[in-house]
């Protein structure tokens, strides 16, 4: 960015950040850590798996109900959405709008235990729960905004939606924020969107890694080891295809991997089994690459199923022979950021102000689906320190949430300003 247009985003949100109202704002986000702490307990206690996000859903209706939002709604899908209601923007407003999001799913499936207990460690409070950081800490990052915002007062040019959305994590394939984006009401309406995804307050994530994801199934006939020994076997030829596969070259850069996650099939030691499945986990900032290793994956079980079906004696071709099928089960696009994104110099210039450094980095976030549509997006952190992330063992630590919503706030007030303006 040149000096100049650097000098000024600067010097925008010093001036954002000088105004009586965002102080009020910074107050209450200072004086509500405890009270961010229990409701983000509350939330860890219940079940969000993947499809299964309902009672999270209700819950963040009523928080958002709570915290003075307008025009709250629960979607077809189970995405919660709330408005913020300002003066300066009529009801029957047509104008941009800013989203701020976070996923209220987790990848724990149904029955895992969840007993979320907050212990204090030297001195320190820590939350201990599965799904904690991610994504706990971003959905009461998002409705401490809420809370912050209005009991400020803080009257806005643009108008900001809140979503806590579903179907993030795993399978779910970001089908929460697709769908947002497909909304007739929403069309063309969405002018830049914030992701809080998990703890942090040092990065930023603007590259989209994209990823697509694959069930792989050959059937056949199965049989007795013995008996019916000649006839094709699935996973033989499901076998021989992943290990084709598995030696196709990956380049450095673009940075691909091919991960083969899950294998299944068969019913016991001594029966040709009837059906074998796998599961394969692409990923690359590369569009180009991702199509490469789809066209070798059909390449591979074509080929293998066509060797081993060539391969059955006649009786046991006389039995039937193998069958496949290749189904897509995740594709989530891979983009960037224009250098010159607007998102980009504001969250540059809000790290500058709060003096944090600007980390910016790559990752499969919701901000997947607005930055490949050319919308200026970014997935950050709503502050403090997590780990163990996708573990029953995961944890949060508050120390330096109260930062980390700072740059937030700032970041979703330069955004409205800039969406007034565009």
């Amino acid at each position: 960015m040149p000096l100049s247009a650097r000098t000024a985003a600067f010097s925008r949100i010093t001036a954002l950040a000088s105004r009586r109202s965002v102080h009020a704002a910074f107050a209450w986000l200072h004086a509500n850590d405890r009270v961010l702490l229990e409701w983000q307990k509350e939330l860890c206690a219940i079940p969000a798996p993947p499809f299964g996000e309902q009672a999270r859903s209700e819950w963040m209706a009523a928080r958002f109900q709570d915290a003075g939002l307008s025009d709250i709604e629960i979607d077809g899908l189970g995405n919660v959405l709330a408005f913020l209601p300002t003066p300066l923007l009529s009801p029957e407003s047509t104008g941009p709008i800013v989203v701020v999001s976070a996923h209220l799913d987790t990848v724990f499936p149904a029955g895992t235990p969840l007993r979320p207990v907050v212990r204090t460690i030297d001195g320190r409070d820590r939350l201990e729960a599965p799904g904690a950081s991610d994504n706990a800490a971003g959905v009461i990052g998002m409705l401490a905004l809420a809370h912050a915002l209005v009991h400020a007062k803080v009257d806005l040019p643009a108008a900001l939606l809140f979503v806590g959305n579903v179907g993030e994590e795993g399978e779910g394939d970001l089908r929460g924020v697709r769908h947002l984006y497909n909304r007739r009401s929403l069309a063309g309406r969405i002018v830049a969107h914030i992701v809080l995804d998990g703890a942090g307050a040092d990065s930023a994530v603007t590259q989209a890694l994209g990823s697509r994801r694959y069930q792989v199934t050959i059937t056949g006939p199965g049989g007795h080891s013995f008996t019916d020994a000649g006839t094709p076997n699935p996973i033989t030829a499901l076998a021989s295809a992943l290990a084709v596969l598995a030696a196709t070259p990956l380049p450095e850069e673009p940075r691909t991997i091919l991960n083969l996650g899950t294998i299944h099939g068969g019913t016991s030691v001594n029966s040709i089994p009837e059906n074998a499945t796998a599961t394969i986990d692409a990923r690359s900032t590369s569009t180009d690459e991702l199509v490469r290793l789809e066209v070798a994956l059909h390449r591979a079980v074509e080929d293998s199923v066509a060797q081993w079906n060539a391969r059955a004696t006649p009786a046991g071709k006389l039995r039937g022979l193998l069958k496949f099928s290749i189904e897509t089960i995740g594709n989530r696009p891979a983009a960037q950021l224009a250098a010159d994104s607007p998102i980009l110099d504001a969250i540059r210039a809000v790290d500058r102000h709060l003096g944090l450094q600007s980390g910016m980095r790559l990752g499969s976030t919701d901000a997947n689906i607005p930055i490949s549509l050319g919308i200026p997006s970014v997935s950050v952190g709503a502050g403090g320190e997590g780990g163990g992330a996708h573990t029953l063992a995961e944890w949060y630590d508050p120390k330096d949430r109260e930062l980390g919503l700072r740059r937030v706030l700032l970041l979703t007030l330069a955004m409205t300003e800039w969406a007034a303006e565009v």
